[in-house]
């Protein structure tokens, strides 16, 4: 799953990956290395800008808020349990079937943090001397530090009860897309921990390789099997694992010391 990333990269720098045509200066996002669900995140799409007479796609740097509502929802309340569509079922189910046909997106970040809960951990949970096992975080990344990009889907939705120019009648919301994660090792594994991407945790984001950037953020592409054929995996053998600062599990923590890469799993936390 993806419960929690990374992201430092500013507009200048993901306009020049992604070969973004229009970003709003006033929508900067502060960098954010604690990214929780229901924050505000970049999103790059291709969409016809707002009471423009080209009707042409453009390639967009939104912000869009994690945590996908439908455009039918009655309340945004289930929001939070929206921030992952998982690759398999995401053309069927109806909360991201509409999107995934016609609102596609990318979710750039630097890599994501998963938990993994030692094995000594895990015995004490069974045998129940312990309740909360101690986990140990782990932030993956594309081994040669370029942008990670997720593949995602975007909605937007009407609060009926504000008026029409209210700032906050719409809401533009996302959900990023997860998959198998990979049991091929890893291109660069911690030297004690985990060596492949399913010893960490059974799913992972969608990675999307640039040659598919154009064609998953095409909205004139519609054909279901079509699009089912951008969500295989990414080539085996592109990231890299390491431990992180237990600190990462609070959320209220945020700064660039949360991926500072130890030398090995926390006390207590061993793999």
């Amino acid at each position: 799953m993806c419960g929690r990333y990374a992201s430092s990269r500013g507009p200048e720098d993901l306009a020049g990956v992604f070969e973004i045509e229009k970003w709003e200066p006033e929508e900067t996002l502060e960098a954010d290395y604690n990214v929780a669900p229901t924050k505000e995140v970049y999103a790059v799409l291709d969409r016809p800008l707002k009471d423009a007479d080209d009707r042409r796609p453009v390639r967009q740097l939104r912000r869009l808020k994690w945590g996908l509502v439908p455009s039918w929802a009655k309340s945004p309340e289930g929001a939070a349990r929206l921030i992952n569509a998982r690759a398999e079922t995401v053309h069927e189910k109806a909360s991201y079937r509409r999107a995934f046909a016609a609102r596609r997106c990318i979710v750039p970040a630097d890599g994501y943090y998963e938990w993994v809960t030692a094995k000594e951990e895990r015995d004490l949970e069974v045998e129940g001397k312990k309740k909360r096992p101690r986990k140990q975080p782990y932030f993956v990344l594309p081994a040669d530090g370029s942008v990670f990009a997720m593949a995602g889907l975007y909605e937007f939705w009407r609060d009926r009860t504000l008026p029409d120019d209210h700032p906050l009648a719409w809401w533009a919301t996302c959900s990023v897309i997860t998959t198998e994660a990979e049991t091929a090792p890893l291109a660069v594994a911690p030297a004690e921990g985990p060596g492949s991407l399913s010893d960490i945790h059974p799913r992972m984001p969608l990675m999307l390789t640039p040659d598919r950037w154009d064609a998953w953020l095409d909205p004139a592409r519609t054909d279901v099997e079509d699009l089912r054929s951008l969500l295989a995996p990414p080539p085996e053998g592109l990231m890299r694992a390491y431990p992180v600062s237990t600190a990462v599990s609070n959320v209220r923590n945020n700064g660039p010391e949360l991926l500072k890469e130890l030398e090995g799993p926390e006390e207590g936390t061993l793999f």
